[in-house]
């Protein structure tokens, strides 16, 4: 990972695979198109399908399907922050258990939320007849998620919240306020 992370846990659909050291993954991408599933890959420790969710590591990335943390493993998590790559992958019952824990979770409506952005970027771009070079693509996008991921954060904090209710609660603020300024 060129963000000086490494990866040490990969699922598919199927089965997962981990290695302390890490996972290379142009390697382990190659060998599963040659052979079908992760756990016939060479080199790594074949996991049971949702054990990779177990494994320790500092940020528990799920991002395929929802519903994969549970109240039933919420307690053996590991890591110290889970992002939620796909849409609820954290029931609401492992929510409230994760954060007991001190887990932090970055909500799926803020660390998911890149394609969104980048489909109304093609709509604008549509209505406008123009196509941005794809530079502008991810200053655009750079600047939304940061912005904000800073919002949610720093509300968070100052209202002593975990990052998914701050997230809510930013939603339902900026809808209120959408709909008193249309007299609605």
């Amino acid at each position: 990972c060129d963000l000086g992370m490494k990866i040490v846990a990969v699922s598919d659909a199927r089965s997962a695979v981990y290695h302390e050291d890490g996972v290379d993954i142009a390697a382990l991408a190659k060998q599963k198109s040659e052979r079908g599933l992760l756990a016939d890959v060479d080199g790594y420790e074949a996991l049971d399908p949702g054990a990779e969710l177990e494994v320790e590591c500092d940020y528990l990335v799920p991002a395929a399907l929802d519903g994969v943390i549970t109240k039933e493993n919420a307690p053996r998590i590991k890591a110290g922050v889970i992002v939620e790559g796909a849409n609820g992958p954290v029931t609401s019952e492992a929510d409230v258990l994760l954060h007991e824990r001190g887990i932090t979770v970055v909500p799926d409506i803020l660390a998911n939320s890149g394609g969104v952005i980048v489909s109304y970027f093609e709509w604008a771009q549509n209505l406008q007849r123009e196509v941005w070079p794809l530079k502008r693509v991810d200053d655009e996008l750079e600047r939304i998620l940061t912005n904000a991921a800073r919002h949610v954060f720093d509300h968070a904090a100052q209202a002593k919240l975990d990052l998914r209710s701050a997230a809510f609660d930013i939603a339902v603020r900026r809808v209120k306020e959408a709909l008193d300024a249309s007299g609605i």
